[in-house]
Protein backbone atom coordinates (compact mmCIF):
# COMPACT_ATOMS: atom_id res chain seq x y z
CA UNK A 1 0.00 0.00 0.00
CA UNK A 2 2.82 2.49 0.50
CA UNK A 3 3.72 1.87 -2.97
CA UNK A 4 0.89 2.26 -4.07
CA UNK A 5 0.32 6.17 -2.29
CA UNK A 6 4.30 7.28 -3.77
CA UNK A 7 1.98 6.68 -7.21
CA UNK A 8 -1.29 8.60 -6.41
CA UNK A 9 1.14 11.43 -5.22
CA UNK A 10 3.37 11.28 -8.22
CA UNK A 11 0.15 11.53 -10.40
CA UNK A 12 -1.47 15.14 -8.59
CA UNK A 13 1.98 16.63 -8.93
CA UNK A 14 1.90 16.20 -12.66
CA UNK A 15 -1.50 17.73 -12.93
CA UNK A 16 -0.46 20.98 -10.73
CA UNK A 17 2.27 21.17 -13.00
CA UNK A 18 0.06 21.82 -16.06
CA UNK A 19 -2.25 24.31 -14.45
CA UNK A 20 0.49 26.17 -14.05
CA UNK A 21 2.11 26.48 -17.22
CA UNK A 22 -1.66 26.71 -19.18
CA UNK A 23 -3.08 28.99 -16.90
CA UNK A 24 -5.87 26.79 -15.81
CA UNK A 25 -7.56 24.24 -13.39
CA UNK A 26 -7.33 20.29 -14.21
CA UNK A 27 -9.91 18.96 -16.09
CA UNK A 28 -10.87 22.67 -17.94
CA UNK A 29 -10.96 23.38 -21.48
CA UNK A 30 -8.15 24.90 -22.11
CA UNK A 31 -5.74 22.27 -20.52
CA UNK A 32 -7.17 20.02 -23.85
CA UNK A 33 -6.08 22.97 -26.22
CA UNK A 34 -3.36 21.62 -28.18
CA UNK A 35 -0.42 24.16 -27.85
CA UNK A 36 0.47 26.72 -29.87
CA UNK A 37 2.71 25.85 -32.70
CA UNK A 38 1.71 23.03 -32.83
CA UNK A 39 0.42 21.08 -36.63
CA UNK A 40 -3.48 22.32 -36.13
CA UNK A 41 -2.51 26.21 -35.71
CA UNK A 42 -0.04 26.34 -38.44
CA UNK A 43 -2.91 24.82 -41.15
CA UNK A 44 -5.02 27.86 -39.50
CA UNK A 45 -2.58 31.17 -40.28
CA UNK A 46 -2.83 32.94 -43.48
CA UNK A 47 0.19 33.31 -45.75
CA UNK A 48 2.03 36.24 -46.32
CA UNK A 49 0.74 38.40 -49.32
CA UNK A 50 3.42 37.68 -52.32
CA UNK A 51 5.73 40.86 -53.29
CA UNK A 52 4.21 43.14 -55.66
CA UNK A 53 6.62 45.25 -57.97
CA UNK A 54 5.23 47.58 -60.74
CA UNK A 55 7.18 49.19 -63.23
CA UNK A 56 5.65 52.45 -65.12
CA UNK A 57 6.06 52.67 -68.09
CA UNK A 58 4.57 49.44 -68.02
CA UNK A 59 6.91 46.46 -69.97
CA UNK A 60 6.14 46.45 -74.09
CA UNK A 61 5.10 50.34 -74.09
CA UNK A 62 6.03 52.53 -77.13
CA UNK A 63 5.98 55.93 -78.04
CA UNK A 64 6.55 56.98 -74.25
CA UNK A 65 7.23 61.02 -73.66
CA UNK A 66 10.97 61.46 -72.27
CA UNK A 67 9.53 63.74 -70.16
CA UNK A 68 7.48 60.94 -68.12
CA UNK A 69 9.43 59.54 -65.05
CA UNK A 70 10.06 56.05 -64.29
CA UNK A 71 8.20 55.01 -60.91
CA UNK A 72 8.69 51.90 -59.42
CA UNK A 73 6.22 50.65 -56.63
CA UNK A 74 6.09 47.83 -54.38
CA UNK A 75 3.11 46.22 -52.32
CA UNK A 76 3.59 43.70 -49.69
CA UNK A 77 7.42 44.29 -49.41
CA UNK A 78 10.38 46.89 -49.65
CA UNK A 79 12.58 47.72 -52.72
CA UNK A 80 16.28 46.98 -52.83
CA UNK A 81 17.42 47.94 -56.06
CA UNK A 82 16.20 49.43 -59.40
CA UNK A 83 18.39 50.17 -62.13
CA UNK A 84 17.26 51.90 -65.43
CA UNK A 85 19.38 51.63 -68.67
CA UNK A 86 19.56 52.14 -71.86
CA UNK A 87 22.38 50.38 -73.47
CA UNK A 88 25.38 51.75 -71.29
CA UNK A 89 23.72 54.82 -70.65
CA UNK A 90 22.28 54.61 -66.68
CA UNK A 91 19.33 56.68 -65.33
CA UNK A 92 19.33 58.00 -61.99
CA UNK A 93 16.27 58.17 -59.25
CA UNK A 94 15.87 57.77 -55.62
CA UNK A 95 12.98 55.89 -53.18
CA UNK A 96 10.34 58.43 -52.24
CA UNK A 97 9.17 59.18 -48.98
CA UNK A 98 6.31 57.17 -49.88
CA UNK A 99 8.65 53.61 -50.46
CA UNK A 100 8.09 53.90 -54.29
CA UNK A 101 11.33 54.80 -56.71
CA UNK A 102 11.08 57.97 -58.86
CA UNK A 103 13.44 58.54 -62.01
CA UNK A 104 15.27 62.13 -61.22
CA UNK A 105 17.57 61.34 -64.51
CA UNK A 106 16.54 62.98 -68.14
CA UNK A 107 15.22 60.14 -70.62
CA UNK A 108 16.06 61.00 -74.18
CA UNK A 109 13.94 60.33 -77.65
CA UNK A 110 14.01 57.08 -79.56
CA UNK A 111 15.97 55.07 -77.13
CA UNK A 112 14.82 51.69 -75.43
CA UNK A 113 14.98 51.31 -71.55
CA UNK A 114 15.37 48.48 -69.22
CA UNK A 115 14.14 48.66 -65.88
CA UNK A 116 15.42 45.68 -63.49
CA UNK A 117 13.73 46.18 -59.97
CA UNK A 118 14.73 43.91 -57.13
CA UNK A 119 12.26 43.53 -53.64
CA UNK A 120 14.18 43.05 -50.21
CA UNK A 121 12.92 39.25 -50.37
CA UNK A 122 14.24 39.16 -53.65
CA UNK A 123 11.54 39.41 -56.33
CA UNK A 124 12.38 40.39 -59.52
CA UNK A 125 10.72 42.65 -61.93
CA UNK A 126 11.96 42.95 -66.03
CA UNK A 127 10.68 45.84 -67.95
CA UNK A 128 11.02 47.48 -71.19
CA UNK A 129 9.72 50.53 -72.75
CA UNK A 130 11.02 52.83 -75.57
CA UNK A 131 10.70 56.37 -75.97
CA UNK A 132 8.92 58.16 -79.03
CA UNK A 133 10.93 59.19 -82.12
CA UNK A 134 9.80 63.04 -83.26
CA UNK A 135 10.48 63.37 -87.35
CA UNK A 136 11.27 67.10 -85.85
CA UNK A 137 12.04 68.85 -82.68
CA UNK A 138 11.80 72.34 -81.86
CA UNK A 139 13.96 74.80 -79.82
CA UNK A 140 12.34 78.09 -77.96
CA UNK A 141 13.78 81.20 -77.94
CA UNK A 142 13.01 84.88 -76.74
CA UNK A 143 13.01 87.88 -78.19
CA UNK A 144 12.81 91.72 -77.71
CA UNK A 145 11.40 92.18 -80.75
CA UNK A 146 12.46 90.56 -84.72
CA UNK A 147 15.94 92.33 -84.46
CA UNK A 148 16.47 91.89 -80.91
CA UNK A 149 16.37 88.99 -78.29
CA UNK A 150 15.53 88.84 -74.75
CA UNK A 151 18.41 89.37 -72.77
CA UNK A 152 18.26 87.44 -69.64
CA UNK A 153 18.66 89.56 -66.51
CA UNK A 154 17.71 92.54 -68.25
CA UNK A 155 15.61 96.06 -67.87
CA UNK A 156 13.00 96.81 -70.19
CA UNK A 157 10.16 98.99 -71.02
CA UNK A 158 6.69 99.15 -70.19
CA UNK A 159 5.63 98.06 -73.32
CA UNK A 160 7.29 94.78 -73.97
CA UNK A 161 5.50 91.78 -74.84
CA UNK A 162 6.92 88.14 -73.83
CA UNK A 163 7.59 87.05 -77.17
CA UNK A 164 8.75 83.03 -78.20
CA UNK A 165 9.85 81.83 -80.77
CA UNK A 166 9.94 78.60 -82.09
CA UNK A 167 12.38 77.07 -84.25
CA UNK A 168 10.01 75.79 -86.58
CA UNK A 169 5.81 75.73 -86.98
CA UNK A 170 4.16 74.47 -83.78
CA UNK A 171 0.26 73.49 -82.63
CA UNK A 172 -0.50 76.95 -81.29
CA UNK A 173 -2.70 75.49 -78.61
CA UNK A 174 -0.21 72.69 -77.61
CA UNK A 175 2.64 75.95 -77.33
CA UNK A 176 0.34 78.02 -75.39
CA UNK A 177 -0.31 75.22 -72.39
CA UNK A 178 3.62 74.73 -72.78
CA UNK A 179 4.23 78.22 -71.78
CA UNK A 180 4.20 79.60 -68.00
CA UNK A 181 4.12 83.16 -67.44
CA UNK A 182 4.32 84.26 -63.77
CA UNK A 183 4.42 87.73 -62.81
CA UNK A 184 5.04 89.86 -59.58
CA UNK A 185 2.43 92.10 -59.08
CA UNK A 186 0.46 89.09 -60.52
CA UNK A 187 -1.53 90.14 -63.91
CA UNK A 188 -3.39 88.34 -66.61
CA UNK A 189 -2.73 88.12 -69.91
CA UNK A 190 -3.02 87.06 -73.79
CA UNK A 191 -1.85 85.31 -76.65
CA UNK A 192 -1.46 86.85 -80.01
CA UNK A 193 0.42 84.85 -83.06
CA UNK A 194 2.03 87.18 -85.16
CA UNK A 195 2.89 83.53 -87.27
CA UNK A 196 3.29 79.87 -86.92
CA UNK A 197 6.37 79.70 -85.03
CA UNK A 198 6.24 83.49 -83.20
CA UNK A 199 3.76 84.20 -80.53
CA UNK A 200 3.59 87.43 -78.21
CA UNK A 201 1.55 87.47 -75.04
CA UNK A 202 0.79 90.75 -73.37
CA UNK A 203 -1.39 92.32 -69.91
CA UNK A 204 -4.42 94.24 -70.73
CA UNK A 205 -2.95 97.42 -69.84
CA UNK A 206 0.91 98.87 -70.06
CA UNK A 207 3.49 96.86 -67.20
CA UNK A 208 3.90 98.81 -64.03
CA UNK A 209 7.49 100.14 -63.13
CA UNK A 210 9.25 96.86 -61.28
CA UNK A 211 7.21 94.28 -62.67
CA UNK A 212 8.97 91.43 -62.82
CA UNK A 213 8.53 88.71 -65.38
CA UNK A 214 9.44 84.99 -65.38
CA UNK A 215 8.74 82.60 -68.68
CA UNK A 216 9.13 78.88 -68.77
CA UNK A 217 8.90 76.81 -71.58
CA UNK A 218 8.11 73.35 -70.41
CA UNK A 219 8.13 71.60 -74.06
CA UNK A 220 10.74 68.88 -73.77
CA UNK A 221 8.74 65.56 -74.45
CA UNK A 222 5.74 67.61 -76.01
CA UNK A 223 4.05 67.14 -78.84
CA UNK A 224 3.47 70.39 -80.56
CA UNK A 225 2.25 69.18 -84.05
CA UNK A 226 2.59 66.29 -86.08
CA UNK A 227 5.27 64.44 -85.70
CA UNK A 228 7.02 67.55 -84.00
CA UNK A 229 8.38 67.66 -80.29
CA UNK A 230 9.78 69.94 -78.06
CA UNK A 231 14.26 69.38 -78.09
CA UNK A 232 14.24 71.29 -74.64
CA UNK A 233 12.71 73.50 -71.83
CA UNK A 234 13.69 76.75 -71.94
CA UNK A 235 13.27 80.18 -69.38
CA UNK A 236 14.19 83.75 -69.14
CA UNK A 237 13.72 86.07 -66.75
CA UNK A 238 13.19 90.07 -66.89
CA UNK A 239 12.29 93.33 -65.49
CA UNK A 240 10.44 96.37 -66.50
CA UNK A 241 11.98 99.27 -65.40
CA UNK A 242 10.17 102.84 -64.57
CA UNK A 243 7.01 102.78 -66.74
CA UNK A 244 7.64 105.53 -69.72
CA UNK A 245 5.55 106.58 -71.92
CA UNK A 246 6.36 108.87 -74.55
CA UNK A 247 3.18 111.19 -76.53
CA UNK A 248 4.08 112.34 -79.73
CA UNK A 249 1.56 114.87 -81.12
CA UNK A 250 0.69 114.96 -85.15
CA UNK A 251 -1.01 118.20 -84.17
CA UNK A 252 0.99 120.01 -81.61
CA UNK A 253 4.02 119.43 -82.51
CA UNK A 254 5.09 117.96 -79.38
CA UNK A 255 6.47 115.42 -77.91
CA UNK A 256 5.80 114.65 -74.05
CA UNK A 257 7.37 112.09 -71.76
CA UNK A 258 5.98 110.57 -68.87
CA UNK A 259 8.16 108.76 -66.03
CA UNK A 260 5.19 106.66 -63.87
CA UNK A 261 2.82 109.39 -64.97
CA UNK A 262 4.80 112.46 -64.65
CA UNK A 263 5.83 114.58 -67.22
CA UNK A 264 9.50 114.79 -67.15
CA UNK A 265 10.47 116.29 -70.81
CA UNK A 266 8.82 118.40 -73.36
CA UNK A 267 10.34 118.32 -77.22
CA UNK A 268 9.07 120.17 -80.16
CA UNK A 269 9.06 118.01 -82.87
CA UNK A 270 8.13 117.06 -86.76
CA UNK A 271 6.62 114.17 -87.90
CA UNK A 272 5.42 113.10 -91.12
CA UNK A 273 4.79 115.54 -93.88
CA UNK A 274 1.74 113.49 -95.00
CA UNK A 275 0.73 112.42 -98.17
CA UNK A 276 2.16 109.34 -100.56
CA UNK A 277 3.51 108.25 -103.25
CA UNK A 278 4.33 104.95 -105.49
CA UNK A 279 7.87 103.75 -105.05
CA UNK A 280 10.24 101.61 -107.51
CA UNK A 281 8.46 98.34 -107.26
CA UNK A 282 4.95 99.53 -106.98
CA UNK A 283 4.79 99.51 -103.32
CA UNK A 284 2.61 102.69 -101.76
CA UNK A 285 4.57 104.97 -99.77
CA UNK A 286 3.11 106.88 -97.01
CA UNK A 287 4.67 110.45 -95.29
CA UNK A 288 2.02 110.18 -92.26
CA UNK A 289 4.01 109.14 -89.00
CA UNK A 290 1.85 106.02 -88.36
CA UNK A 291 -0.60 106.32 -85.38
CA UNK A 292 -0.85 104.54 -82.26
CA UNK A 293 1.00 103.19 -79.35
CA UNK A 294 4.47 102.12 -80.66
CA UNK A 295 7.46 100.27 -78.88
CA UNK A 296 11.34 100.67 -79.10
CA UNK A 297 13.01 98.53 -81.15
CA UNK A 298 16.90 99.63 -80.94
CA UNK A 299 18.99 102.58 -80.64
CA UNK A 300 21.66 103.75 -82.81
CA UNK A 301 24.01 106.41 -82.05
CA UNK A 302 24.38 106.62 -86.05
CA UNK A 303 21.85 105.17 -88.58
CA UNK A 304 22.74 105.74 -92.07
CA UNK A 305 19.24 106.84 -93.53
CA UNK A 306 18.31 107.19 -97.27
CA UNK A 307 15.22 107.35 -99.46
CA UNK A 308 16.24 104.22 -100.95
CA UNK A 309 15.56 102.15 -97.66
CA UNK A 310 11.66 102.71 -98.42
CA UNK A 311 11.40 102.53 -102.17
CA UNK A 312 12.34 106.15 -103.73
CA UNK A 313 15.62 105.48 -105.78
CA UNK A 314 15.07 107.81 -108.59
CA UNK A 315 17.40 111.11 -107.96
CA UNK A 316 14.44 113.09 -110.26
CA UNK A 317 11.91 112.03 -107.36
CA UNK A 318 11.42 115.70 -105.03
CA UNK A 319 11.25 112.86 -102.01
CA UNK A 320 14.67 111.40 -103.25
CA UNK A 321 17.54 112.04 -100.67
CA UNK A 322 20.61 110.04 -100.86
CA UNK A 323 22.81 108.10 -98.18
CA UNK A 324 23.30 110.55 -95.18
CA UNK A 325 24.24 109.59 -91.26
CA UNK A 326 22.09 111.04 -88.87
CA UNK A 327 22.72 110.98 -84.92
CA UNK A 328 20.88 109.63 -81.70
CA UNK A 329 18.36 107.42 -83.36
CA UNK A 330 16.03 105.59 -81.74
CA UNK A 331 13.68 103.06 -83.98
CA UNK A 332 10.05 102.42 -83.33
CA UNK A 333 8.95 100.55 -86.45
CA UNK A 334 10.69 97.78 -88.52
CA UNK A 335 9.50 100.17 -91.86
CA UNK A 336 12.04 102.38 -90.54
CA UNK A 337 10.20 105.08 -88.35
CA UNK A 338 12.99 106.95 -85.57
CA UNK A 339 12.78 109.84 -83.08
CA UNK A 340 16.33 111.16 -84.33
CA UNK A 341 18.20 114.41 -84.26
CA UNK A 342 17.13 116.72 -87.38
CA UNK A 343 19.28 120.03 -86.96
CA UNK A 344 18.42 120.78 -90.58
CA UNK A 345 14.41 120.78 -89.95
CA UNK A 346 13.76 124.59 -88.41
CA UNK A 347 10.30 124.02 -87.98
CA UNK A 348 10.30 121.77 -84.67
CA UNK A 349 7.61 122.61 -82.79
CA UNK A 350 5.86 124.52 -85.63
CA UNK A 351 4.95 121.67 -88.63
CA UNK A 352 5.62 118.30 -89.85
CA UNK A 353 8.15 118.20 -92.49
CA UNK A 354 9.71 114.63 -92.35
CA UNK A 355 9.04 111.58 -94.32
CA UNK A 356 7.49 109.52 -91.63
CA UNK A 357 9.78 110.34 -88.56
CA UNK A 358 9.99 112.03 -85.17
CA UNK A 359 12.43 114.77 -86.17
CA UNK A 360 13.95 116.34 -82.51
CA UNK A 361 16.62 118.95 -81.86
CA UNK A 362 19.77 117.40 -80.87
CA UNK A 363 19.74 117.86 -77.91
CA UNK A 364 16.36 116.26 -77.07
CA UNK A 365 17.04 113.20 -79.58
CA UNK A 366 20.71 112.91 -77.32
CA UNK A 367 18.49 112.85 -74.08
CA UNK A 368 15.86 109.93 -75.77
CA UNK A 369 18.46 107.61 -77.01
CA UNK A 370 20.30 107.98 -73.42
CA UNK A 371 17.49 107.76 -71.73
CA UNK A 372 15.11 105.69 -73.43
CA UNK A 373 15.02 101.70 -73.05
CA UNK A 374 13.55 98.76 -75.09
CA UNK A 375 10.28 98.35 -74.87
CA UNK A 376 9.49 101.63 -74.16
CA UNK A 377 6.40 103.14 -75.40
CA UNK A 378 6.53 105.76 -78.12
CA UNK A 379 2.36 106.78 -78.78
CA UNK A 380 1.88 108.44 -81.66
CA UNK A 381 -1.65 110.45 -81.51
CA UNK A 382 -3.89 112.20 -84.42
CA UNK A 383 -2.49 110.55 -87.29
CA UNK A 384 -4.39 109.88 -90.12
CA UNK A 385 -2.42 106.62 -90.50
CA UNK A 386 -2.86 103.47 -88.21
CA UNK A 387 0.06 101.52 -87.07
CA UNK A 388 -0.38 97.93 -88.07
CA UNK A 389 0.48 95.30 -85.43
CA UNK A 390 2.98 93.75 -87.67
CA UNK A 391 5.54 97.21 -88.20
CA UNK A 392 7.30 96.87 -85.00
CA UNK A 393 5.68 95.63 -82.18
CA UNK A 394 2.14 96.73 -82.89
CA UNK A 395 1.04 94.71 -79.50
CA UNK A 396 -0.89 98.09 -78.05
CA UNK A 397 -2.65 99.18 -80.94
CA UNK A 398 -5.19 96.65 -80.60
CA UNK A 399 -7.86 96.42 -77.75
CA UNK A 400 -7.40 93.74 -75.18
CA UNK A 401 -11.23 92.06 -76.06
CA UNK A 402 -9.53 91.80 -79.90
CA UNK A 403 -6.15 90.96 -79.17
CA UNK A 404 -5.06 87.74 -80.00
CA UNK A 405 -8.63 87.01 -81.93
Amino acid sequence: MIQRRKVIVGTLSAAVAVATVGGSAPGSASAETPTTGGPETEKSLPKPAPVQLTVTPGNGAATVSPANPVVVTVRNGELRTVAVTAGATKVDGEVQADGTWRSSGALAYGKTYKVVATATDGTVKISNFATVKPQHTVEATFRANSNNTLKKGSTYGAGQPVIVAFSRAVNKAAAEKAIEITTSPAVEGKFYWADGRTVHWRPAKYWTGGTSITVKVNAFGLKLGNGVYGGKNASTRFTIGRQLIAIADNKSHLTKVYIDGKLVRTMKSSLGKGGSTTGANGQHISYWTAGGPHVVLSKERVHSMSSASYGITDPADPNYYGAEDIEYCTRITYSGEFLHAAPWNHSLGRANLSHGCVNLSVSDAKWVYENFLIGDVVDVRNSPRKMPIWNGVGDWTVPFDKYGT
